[in-house]
């Protein structure tokens, strides 16, 4: 027959034992221990120099003293002397001094409410983490604010994102119902880029800045620049679409150098203009038009103009500009037209560009 209980190793009475209420009063001190387990303190490998009747603690490595060899052990100051109790796993109790929840894993003791969470493995708010995202939370709202001056902070707050090389990736990915729809940081190398993607797969950037200048580019944004190649006869009082033909630059495919459009291909307001470059038909008295046509149509706001007077072949020039609101899919042209005589749009130096800026 066990002489004590399998958990608590509690003493039981024996048979025709003499004194038995000793018996029985050990086991009830070892209950008011061991039940609802509450410790002075964790980090004492010796004993404390004046305890106090009940004082409870557990042995920090190394013990010595009374204490020695019973690292990890429960302490209990009890009738004057030190009482010791081997835990078992499980065993949980709360640390005064430190005011946490402590628990035994067979081997040592852990905290599980701690003030400070160290080398944890896996850490799961709301959802279960796992090897490949060991921190995973699953909540509406965040905060991160800094410590306070008056708390013993400096006031400000400053979040480091690392990677090893520059060829690795480091940023924030934006998702849909966990399918991606954009990326922030800097991905295969040190440009800082926004990326979008429309499916996960096919990513375009937005916005990426040198970080050796600092200079900020958008390599989606549509703009162009094309010019004619050949002279575009122009006749007296007919508006005429110049053949601007050949494309200098054509981000986003805008400009069709076959029809000589520019194609807004989303809305927003964009900046056009143009040159048109006099070349003689044997009159210097010709009056230069140029503007810029919208749908095949009317003139844009603000991009029409004349050249009166005197004209040098070759070299005087009518530029265009302006800033026009287009809708998806609106077209604008450059036409040109001759007042009193005829003439020619030169080849190489008449142009037609845009971008879009906002």
């Amino acid at each position: 027959m066990s002489q004590t209980s399998p958990r608590l190793t509690l003493p039981f009475i024996q048979p025709a034992q003499a004194q038995k209420h000793v018996t029985h009063n050990e086991a009830v001190r070892a209950l008011d221990m061991l039940v609802q387990l509450s410790f002075e303190d964790d980090a004492l490998n010796a004993p404390p120099p004046a305890p106090s009747e009940g004082d409870c603690y557990v042995v920090a490595s190394g013990g010595s003293g009374v204490w020695a060899a019973q690292d990890g052990a429960i302490a209990a100051y009890l009738d004057g002397a030190w009482q010791f109790h081997t835990p078992r796993a499980g065993w949980r109790g709360y640390v005064q001094s430190r005011s946490v929840m402590v628990v035994f894993d067979g081997t040592q003791w852990h905290e599980i409410s701690p003030s400070a969470l160290q080398a944890a493995s896996l850490i799961g708010l709301g959802m279960q983490a796992d090897v490949n995202t060991p921190f995973a939370a699953k909540l509406n709202t965040a905060l991160w604010s800094a410590l306070y001056s008056g708390d013993g902070g400096t006031g400000s707050l400053m979040q480091t994102l690392n990677k090893e090389q520059a060829g690795g990736d480091l940023g924030f990915v934006l998702q849909e119902n966990f399918q991606t729809r954009a990326l922030i940081g800097l991905f295969g190398d040190n440009r800082l880029r926004l990326s979008v993607t429309p499916d996960g797969s096919t990513f375009n950037d937005a916005l990426s800045i040198d970080p050796a200048t600092g200079i900020a580019n958008q390599p989606s944004l549509p703009r162009f620049k094309a010019h004619t190649n050949y002279d575009n006869y122009i006749g007296v009082a007919s508006w005429t679409k110049l053949g601007i033909n050949v494309t200098e630059y054509n981000d986003q495919a805008c400009f069709d150098a076959a029809t000589n459009l520019f194609t807004a291909p989303v809305n927003g307001t964009y900046l056009l203009g143009g040159a048109l470059t006099y070349k003689t038909n044997g009159n210097a008295g010709a009056r230069m038009q140029g503007r810029l046509a919208l749908n095949g149509g009317a003139a844009i706001s603000g991009a029409v103009g004349e050249i009166s007077g005197p004209h040098t072949s070759e070299t005087t020039t009518l530029p265009l500009q302006t800033l026009a609101p287009l809708s998806a899919g609106d077209t604008v042209e450059l036409q040109g037209n001759f007042r009193a005589y005829d003439g020619y749009a030169m080849a190489g130096e008449t142009c037609f560009w845009g971008t879009k800026i906002g």
